[in-house]
């Protein structure tokens, strides 16, 4: 469902000439990255570039290739480059339509192809490079994909215009065809892309299209990949096949920091169809002819380990550890208005949230061709660039002689930001003769995953007399990733900005506040990433986890009491009351049913979260329904909005319900799904998704489902049972009802022969 504003209400928001500079959303934005030197790169434009022109040569040397992104032939086929990847969250799609969209051509008729890696020419300005994550893509194209398609568009028509000796102010453009009415005239894309390639480039960047106009933005339509999805003829990393090519099952340490001692390859090697055993620091890899060989060869290994300093570590040890930093650490100010009280009520509460791992749909895995002269990667990465620059190290080839083919991602809530699958096959590659393919198997996947950071935050608050927070404090302690991912972003006093995020800034009007971030690294080999929703995932959970607590306390209904904050952000206010209205929140429920709200402002979008579930008596929590309120500002695929938020925030419930990281001995407990527990489709619930239609700048999608889910859920756990949560994911032993309902279960399963899970 949309619900518009009114035109006049919008209509400054679409001057993109004096927009507000997108906002940070997880991973910082505004830093330049370009490999380990730190310096500024070229950013992507719809301009001519020095380097266009020897990349439309390496790309078949079409006729017409204006910028980075278009390449038109003489038979008319069009090209899409893209500089930011597909991994399921649609931006194919939609960057299709913001080209075609002032290109003047169908969205049928244009192909979609991975661009090579390039600083240069597809660094993307949110991220500072060629990234794909934090939910900035749309945010970081929707202007210059349709500059592109604009100038594209300019050129092709003074082609015509020239060839008729008419003004190109009278000429009109549909479907890849240039029309001059006047005198019947036409012709199409294919024979106007030579002379439109000798053309030199407008002064000035044409005039884009008013959003009134628009015939595919804002439109509800079919992602440009399903065809080949649906066909199975989509390339994923794990589909690569090279001429040569040997497969390879790997086996790394099993603690953090360990190394190799010894390997008994014997057994392994007098197996059918294995080829080698190759070693490198950490891990030893069985090469086959195929992977099913390499993997038994692999289970047939005698493998001697170095435990290393990380030998005796456990989950317990660390959340002792960050209890400690966040009580007694040396915190960095992120904000601070006004002092706390010296009179009034104090409300504390203590939050821990786990290590969580990705466990995309597709392992990681990388096919690497190494010669005296050249590497060659494919594989699936969020970051071709910075993979291409971890293997020149690591072959101590120059950059230019890495050539990396991407790949269509089968997954990435931020995995793959990170280049060790890459460089992992990149070292057992050089030892051999031959392209090798490396596979991870499901357990190598999350047990050396770059976990999400482990979490502890402190919150107070000083209420008045009804109940309202006067000031509010919190200090959140936990690891950073910015800090190793992108040291140059932090801030000069050492702030991670992703660390506080939805924290620091917070829709509600409070008159004082307090923010302190406390950083705790990890032991050696620990390492912590990306994880889909980054800071805010983390923030929105124990801000608004906090909040419902003040409303209850206050004897304030959840939605009131977050009314009464929001009088003067009377946008997120509507989104608000649109979530209320269409949830049908304050009618009756059931017994042990409750709705819980949840409200924030990440990733440059604003979005309102009403989850609906049952408690059982025995303590397992049922989804019944959830309501998303969402404001993305100016929508371009509006399916595929949908499509993400109902994803994004059945990730982010499935997570809070029964994901979590341990360590035991050093090394991850878990290693499949069968331990690593992930929603069924059968405890899926209905979600529905309200959007608030408007004309402002569009914000970020793929994760604003995701870190608004939890604390929507944990509210509504505490609706229907009146127990609060302070830890994730949810501990089902606390909401047991009573001892003799636990009972029944545990004898009804041990009947039917089966465990308490």
């Amino acid at each position: 469902m949309k619900i518009k504003n009114s035109p006049s209400e919008a209509s400054e928001a679409i001057d993109l000439g004096r927009r507000r500079a997108i906002q940070s959303g997880g991973l910082a934005v505004a830093f330049l990255w370009l490999g380990s030197t730190g310096a500024a790169s070229a950013m992507v434009s719809a301009r001519r570039q020095p380097g266009d022109a020897a990349a439309a040569l390496a790309d078949g040397n079409p006729p017409f290739a204006p910028n980075a992104f278009v390449r038109i032939d003489t038979d008319g086929s069009i090209r899409l480059v893209m500089p930011s990847v597909e991994m399921g969250q649609g931006i194919y799609t939609g960057f299709s339509m913001l080209l075609a969209e002032e290109l003047g051509v169908g969205l049928d008729q244009i192909k979609v192809e991975h661009s090579p890696a390039s600083e240069e020419l597809y660094g993307m300005p949110a991220l500072g490079g060629q990234i794909t994550g934090g939910s900035t893509s749309t945010r970081s194209g929707w202007q210059v994909l349709r500059e592109a398609g604009a100038v594209a568009r300019v050129q092709l028509v003074t082609a015509a215009a020239a060839q008729w000796k008419v003004d190109p102010s009278t000429c009109t453009v549909e479907r890849a065809v240039v029309h001059h009415v006047p005198s019947g005239r036409s012709l199409g894309f294919g024979a106007l892309a030579t002379p439109a390639g000798k053309l030199p480039m407008p002064d000035k960047i044409p005039p884009l299209k008013d959003p009134k106009d628009f015939v595919l933005i804002g439109k509800p339509l079919r992602r440009v990949d399903s065809p080949d999805k649906i066909t199975g003829a989509t390339q994923f990393g794990l589909d690569v096949k090279v001429p040569g090519m040997k497969i390879a099952a790997v086996k790394t340490s099993p603690t953090f920091a360990g190394r190799l001692v010894s390997v008994d390859d014997k057994a392994a090697r007098a197996m059918p169809g294995v080829v080698d055993v190759i070693r490198i620091g950490d891990a030893v890899a069985v090469v086959g002819d195929h992977y099913w060989a390499a993997k038994q060869g692999l289970e047939a290994l005698d493998i001697e380990w170095d435990r290393g300093v990380n030998a005796n570590l456990t989950t317990q040890q660390l959340r002792d550890a960050l209890a400690e930093s966040a009580l007694n650490g040396a915190s960095i100010v992120a904000k601070e208005v006004g002092k706390r009280p010296a009179s009034g009520t104090a409300v504390d509460a203590v939050y821990q949230l786990p290590m969580l791992a990705h466990a995309t749909m597709e392992p990681l895995n990388a096919t690497v061709s190494v010669t005296a002269d050249q590497c060659e990667i494919w594989t699936g990465t969020q970051v071709p660039t910075r993979c291409v620059t971890a293997a020149a190290k690591i072959t101590g080839l120059s950059e230019d002689k890495v050539l990396l083919h991407n790949q269509y991602l089968g997954g990435g809530f931020g995995r793959r930001l990170e280049t060790d699958q890459v460089e992992q096959a990149v070292a057992f590659a050089k030892q051999v003769g031959y392209p090798l393919k490396v596979v991870w198997s499901r357990e190598e996947d999350i047990r050396h995953d770059r976990v999400r950071p482990m979490y502890h935050d402190r919150f107070s608050a000083v209420v008045d007399a009804d109940g309202l927070p006067v000031w509010f404090g919190a200090r959140t302690s936990g690891g950073t990733v910015l800090g190793r991912w992108a040291p140059m972003a932090m801030g000069k006093n050492g702030l991670d900005s992703d660390a506080v995020e939805s924290l620091a800034e917070m829709p509600y009007e409070i008159p004082g506040m307090k923010v302190e971030w406390i950083r705790h690294d990890m032991p050696p080999g620990l390492i912590v990433g990306w994880w889909r929703g980054v800071g805010p995932t983390h923030n929105l959970f124990t801000v608004e986890s906090f909040m419902d607590e003040l409303a209850h306390r206050a004897d304030k209904d959840p939605v009131a009491f977050r009314r009464a904050m929001l009088q003067k952000n009377p946008r997120t206010l509507a989104l608000l009351d649109l979530a209320a209205e269409k949830s049908g929140w304050g009618t009756p429920l059931p017994a042990r049913v409750g709705r819980g709200i949840a409200l924030g402002e990440p990733f440059g979008s604003r979005v309102c979260a009403v989850v609906e579930a049952e408690v059982t008596p025995q303590g397992e929590v049922r989804l019944r329904r959830a309501v998303v309120a969402l404001d993305c500002g100016i929508g371009v695929n509006v399916s595929s909005i949908e499509a993400q938020v109902q994803g994004g925030l059945l990730f982010g419930l499935s997570a809070a319900m029964w994901s979590s990281i341990t360590i035991k001995n050093g090394a991850v407990e878990q290693g499949n799904f069968n331990d690593y527990r992930n929603m069924r489709i059968n405890e899926a619930p209905s979600v529905e998704v309200h959007r608030i239609e408007n004309f402002e700048s569009p914000g970020g999608l793929g994760e604003v489902g995701t870190a608004i889910a939890a604390p929507a859920l944990a509210n509504a756990i505490f609706a229907a049972t009146g127990v609060r949560l302070y830890q994730l994911p949810v501990d089902r032993s606390l909401l047991v009802q009573d001892a003799d309902a636990l009972k029944s279960v545990v004898s009804a399963d041990n009947a039917n022969g089966e465990g308490v899970a």
